[in-house]
């Protein structure tokens, strides 16, 4: 038997039954008050297309989501047939409105007075029932709305076109020649950078472990200075392609987190970052949460703010220490700064024009989003769509930096099953490390998303084609153009990066580390990193 459509549920308590069923048992790991940016969601391209958000939610692997986008048609049916309920009742509404003015406004004698005042006293009652229903139905309008809102909050941002589908990511183009294939790779003994840093007196795992517990660390001696040449040398390389440095904080809104993206991925609440202890007189205050990245608190920099189009692209890099909730058990392939609970990162995010690209076709069966078409060869020229560009230009400063770290690197097109929820496309570079012989060698150093207006919508973040209203100013009304499209890539991520540099520079036979020529003006000069 074929289920009897929503909009066919007439009777009030049906339809708040089917309502309590559609949302979710799980709830909010976070608070969303009321100050919070006003999110802009597109439901109206998420009703027209059910199936493709189901099929993008069942190739990104976030199964718990899957059913939000027919939740949310089946919401909407419901809403329309209360909005039905509610003009019938509305219209009568009026009507005794005008007929108490009329009563109010006629005088006569004693009799008429009196049979006046019964008809009136009738009119009051049937005024006060109808309130009583179009409150009940209000309500149940703002709940449906609520529910709406919140199951297209929790969808993933359609995939590119050109993201595989599935676990398996695409191999692009690789960095540096591969040491494991040089004339004397035979001879070299290789060593982890854990052994390394403790015969160099420049790691020290187990007292961070005594103070802060795994996944942290000290660096010492050249280690800690190895740390600032890595951000310095970052910082140079952005600046000199026009990026506007920016230190940012490293404790928001959990809300704010949850509308960049960073929000529990299933029914188990698995948490990606830490969350903060308030005292009990601010328990009613929105939670705060440490900062994962800084593409949190910059992405959040302009929220609920106009941006004019000729200010884009709006390109950022930031330093912030990072704080990560990993899950997972400690392995050979995770062990020392492979995975920690907090580093230093630079972090570049950008503002910019979307990209004219057609809609989606909604019956197709792929994961097609209306979202960067970009080309799959990062070594061609860059698009001339301003996100595609700027998503280009940052791949190519990740590749110069590395380049001149002379590490051997791969960079990767992120299969669906990687991507975090608001990028629409994502590649990664992966560096050699010769102690991770259970990934082949390869570790992940560097991420590359594409957002389109995903983060911009939840942030409420606008965009208006010229003009001198916005900027920094709230946003008051009228129609903007759009959003802003944005993206974010990593500079440097200081811990993986500096691991792989004592592991492919060490040389057996000095027992030191060679500096890359590129960071030396920031270790004064310094050539070889030995034992102090």
């Amino acid at each position: 038997m074929a289920r009897r459509p929503l909009s066919q549920l007439s009777c009030p308590s049906c339809r708040q039954k089917i309502v309590s069923l559609l949302t979710p048992n799980s709830s909010r790991s976070y608070t969303r008050p009321a100050n919070a940016p006003k999110a802009l969601i597109d439901t109206k391209h998420i009703r027209q297309n059910p199936g493709l958000y189901k099929q993008n939610c069942l190739d990104r692997n976030y199964p718990s989501q899957a059913e939000n986008s027919w939740k949310i048609l089946e919401l909407h049916n419901t809403r329309q047939l209360i909005q039905k309920d509610a003009l019938g009742f509305r219209t009568r509404n009026n009507e005794l409105r005008r007929a108490l003015a009329e009563a109010a406004s006629i005088s006569g004698d004693a009799e008429g007075s009196i049979a006046r005042g019964y008809e009136k006293q009738a009119l009051l009652d049937e005024a006060r029932h109808l309130k009583e229903q179009l409150n009940r139905i209000e309500a149940e309008e703002k709940e449906i709305d609520l529910e709406i809102e919140h199951l297209a909050l929790s969808l993933p941002n359609l995939s590119s076109n050109i993201t595989p589908v599935g676990a398996e990511p695409t191999v692009l183009s690789y960095i540096n020649p591969d040491p494991r294939e040089a004339p004397d790779a035979k001879d070299r003994i290789w060593r982890s950078h854990t052994e390394i840093g403790a015969e160099l007196d420049i790691l020290d795992f187990a007292a961070a472990a005594s103070t802060s517990g795994w996944g942290f660390y000290y660096l010492t001696n050249a280690a800690a200075l190895l740390e600032q040449a890595l951000i310095q040398y970052a910082l140079a390389l952005a600046m000199q392609r026009g990026w506007k440095v920016v230190s940012p904080p490293s404790m928001v809104y959990a809300h704010m987190a949850a509308a960049c993206g960073f929000q529990p991925r299933d029914a188990n609440g698995e948490q990606q970052i830490y969350g903060l202890d308030q005292p009990d007189k601010d328990e009613k205050k929105p939670k705060h949460v440490l900062a994962g990245t800084a593409e949190i608190p910059l992405a959040s920099w302009k929220a609920e703010q106009t941006l004019r189009a000729e200010e884009l692209p709006l390109k950022v890099v930031g330093v912030s220490r990072c704080y990560r909730a990993e899950a997972g058990a400690r392995g050979v392939d995770t062990k020392g700064l492979y995975r920690v609970h907090e580093f230093s990162k630079v972090e570049m995010f950008a503002w910019t024009m979307p990209d004219s690209t057609p809609e989606p076709n909604s019956s197709s069966n792929s994961s097609s989003s209306t979202y960067g078409f970009f080309s799959t060869d990062p070594t061609e020229s860059a698009p001339t769509s301003s996100s595609a560009s700027i998503f280009m230009d940052m791949l190519a400063l990740q590749r110069d930096y590395l380049t001149s770290l002379n590490l051997h690197c791969r960079i990767l097109e992120q299969p669906t099953h990687d991507l975090g929820a608001s990028a629409t496309r994502k590649i990664d570079i992966e560096a050699f490390f010769p102690s991770r012989p259970h990934a082949a060698g390869w570790g992940e150093v560097t991420s590359l998303s594409a957002c389109g207006d995903y983060q911009s919508r939840r942030l409420g973040t606008r965009l208006k084609a010229g003009g001198t209203d916005g900027g920094k100013g709230k946003v008051k009304g009228g129609e903007p153009v759009g959003f802003p499209y944005t993206l974010n890539g990593t500079a440097v991520a200081v811990p993986r990066v500096l691991a792989a540099l004592l592991e492919n520079g060490w040389d057996e036979g000095r027992k030191e580390v060679c500096v890359p020529e590129c960071l030396r003006p920031w270790m004064g000069g310094r050539e070889w990193i030995g034992k102090e």
